[in-house]
């Protein structure tokens, strides 16, 4: 199993983020992730809350090993072909380290403050496909055209291309059943669940349907969910090693409410047992 720390980053200045990555790094994560919004979600609506993608890229030069990701970029921040160059650009600072999970979107009140669209959630994720596509021609291809409904790219090159090849793994994070898992299942690399064990089974048992649906082997999607380290610790594996059933093969370990003293004890007297859990391949 890999394990993956959510830094929180709300209301933390870039030393203090800076701190708690090095800090996964040293301790052993496998990855170091952080949120794409523009103000903090709690506390102080006026504290700090730095941005994601050059926040990432600030993290990839201040590491050495440890993989770096937003969970998740909200599509309708960006346009994708400028999204596109910043994962590049980020995925060259870190020397390979990215991972790049996008998401439809859903803070309505941010959108609006910002001057930010924000249409309904089919046209969300029906705008995320269009943006995967297009970030994939740039990444990949040059002299690169596109004409959809919502974006376009006309004979469009960007380089240099990814360290990673053909581009930095992609995410996707949500649940949506009539149009986000199909999405999922025709594009990502991991998808990124959310809930309780019975809702990531459900929704993975849905997610091999789509797959197949799709042309694609169900096994080639990895699955990826949230760990909370604020209960008991014999909950805490119970719900490691129920996920692992299933086939997750990633957790993100939230910052528990509780602070660094309990990570202490989670890397401690917990996570070796977490980490040699091998997930199920059916």
């Amino acid at each position: 199993m890999e394990l993956g720390l959510d830094v929180s980053q709300h209301q933390l200045t870039w030393q203090e983020l800076l701190d708690r990555v090095r800090w996964a790094e040293e301790t052993g994560f496998d990855g170091a992730w952080i949120f794409d919004h523009f103000k903090a979600l709690y506390g102080d609506p006026d504290g700090p809350c730095l941005e994601a993608w050059t926040l990432l890229a600030a993290l990839g030069a201040s590491t050495s090993r440890i993989r770096l990701g937003p969970l998740v970029t909200g599509i309708t921040y960006r346009h994708p072909s400028m999204l596109a160059t910043e994962v590049v650009t980020a995925d060259h600072v870190s020397e390979g380290r990215i991972e790049l999970a996008v998401g439809a979107a859903w803070n309505e009140r941010e959108h609006r403050e910002l001057g930010i669209d924000f249409p309904g959630p089919a046209e969300r994720v029906h705008r995320l496909e269009e943006a995967i596509q297009v970030m994939d021609l740039l990444m990949t291809s040059d002299d690169a055209s596109f004409d959809g409904r919502f974006y376009r790219l006309d004979h469009a090159s960007y380089n240099p291309k990814p360290v990673q090849q053909p581009r930095p793994p992609l995410w996707i994070g949500g649940g949506g059943e009539k149009l986000m898992l199909p999405l999922v299942a025709r594009r990502a690399d991991v998808w990124h669940g959310f809930g309780d064990v019975g809702s990531i089974e459900r929704k993975s048992r849905l997610l091999d349907q789509l797959a197949e649906q799709a042309g694609r082997d169900p096994v080639s999607i990895r699955r990826s969910t949230d760990l909370s380290i604020s209960e008991p610790w014999d909950q805490v594996r119970a719900r490691a090693e129920a996920l692992a059933g299933l086939g997750v093969s990633y957790l993100t370990v939230g910052w528990p409410s509780q602070g660094k003293a309990r990570l202490d004890e989670f890397v401690e007297s917990v996570m070796p047992d977490v980490r040699s859990l091998e997930p199920s391949s059916s």
